[in-house]
């Protein structure tokens, strides 16, 4: 009997080390194991959404989208119909290639084309929005050939639009900021915008001046401004200067216009079907290895008609 209580007690004090100084499953004491279970707690409570929204070093910054005095074109504005139409995007990252837009019963959306198939989602908000939503609002691609094609509501044309869009290989939904260029449209589709023309601003038959903005190509060519105007029975046209001799021909309301002096600049003569819009047009230029076609805008200001 003295013999079992003796192994009882030598047995016992090796149970209350090896107690004494177990280690967690990883090696660590309890009292680091508690440590890391403390710290970890904040990330297990934290706002799941912050955890899905690009910061910090995954966001470039935002270029600017849009003009200055640009108002708002709700649908109601804007003839039924579908449009080729251009759309700024505050990201280098998320180009639109091209873009359809489809007016009607009083709404428009826009057939945006990305040539990538990096976003699985866009959706119609802020990122942050979009971090919370219900899956169910996210809008999936159609899938082409080296892209996708995403419908996406419109509210209003020269409109800062809220557009979050969600990378494929980060996980993360990034903040964008389009806007649906109105004047890249046919004249024809906005019905209620009063065109400003000569016989409208009451220009006698005579010679005036107006300032004249180039817009399009790779910004480095230009025209000189102020330009001459010859108005005659309520028509205006335009002497456009070049800051080159290489344009070889200009399209304009879909006529072909051939220059009246190549010298030292190519001249121009071209009808001004409108003030305070930007008119499209082509110019053909012979600088480069090839004829090259380019598509610009000239805006001609009424306020400047002198």
């Amino acid at each position: 009997m003295k013999q079992k209580w003796l192994s009882v007690l030598l047995v016992c004090p090796m149970l209350l080390a090896a107690c004494g100084n177990s280690s967690a499953a990883d090696g660590s004491s309890p009292a680091e194991t508690s440590a890391a279970e403390s710290s970890a707690a904040p990330e297990t409570q934290a706002d799941a959404s912050s955890l899905a929204v690009a910061s910090g070093d995954d966001v470039i910054a935002a270029d600017a989208v849009g003009y200055e005095g640009m108002q708002p074109v709700p649908a109601a504005s804007v003839k039924e119909g579908e449009y080729e139409i251009a759309v700024d995007s505050s990201s280098s990252m998320f180009r639109i290639a091209s873009c359809k837009l489809t007016v009607a019963d009083g709404r428009m959306t826009a057939a945006l084309t990305i040539n990538s198939k990096s976003y699985e989602y866009l959706y119609a908000g802020t990122a942050e929005q979009a971090a919370q939503a219900d899956a169910a609002q996210y809008i999936a691609p159609k899938e082409t050939d080296g892209g996708c094609i995403f419908t996406f509501p419109v509210e209003a044309l020269d409109q800062e639009t809220d557009c979050a869009a969600f990378s494929h290989k980060k996980q993360l939904w990034y903040a964008r900021k389009l806007v649906f260029r109105a004047d890249s449209l046919p004249e024809d589709a906005l019905p209620e915008q009063e065109k400003v023309t000569a016989e409208s601003l009451g220009l006698a038959d005579g010679e005036y001046t107006a300032a004249v903005q180039l817009e399009g190509g790779s910004g480095k060519a230009s025209v000189q401004s102020p330009a001459k105007l010859t108005v005659s029975g309520g028509k205006a046209t335009a002497e456009i200067i070049w800051s080159s001799n290489k344009y070889d021909y200009m399209i304009v309301d879909g006529e072909k216009y051939l220059p009246t002096d190549t010298a030292e600049f190519s001249v121009f003569e071209i009808p001004v079907s409108a003030f305070d819009r930007k008119l499209k047009i082509a110019a053909d230029t012979t600088a480069m290895s090839t004829p090259h076609e380019i598509e610009y805008t000239l805006y001609f200001d009424s306020a400047s008609v002198q």
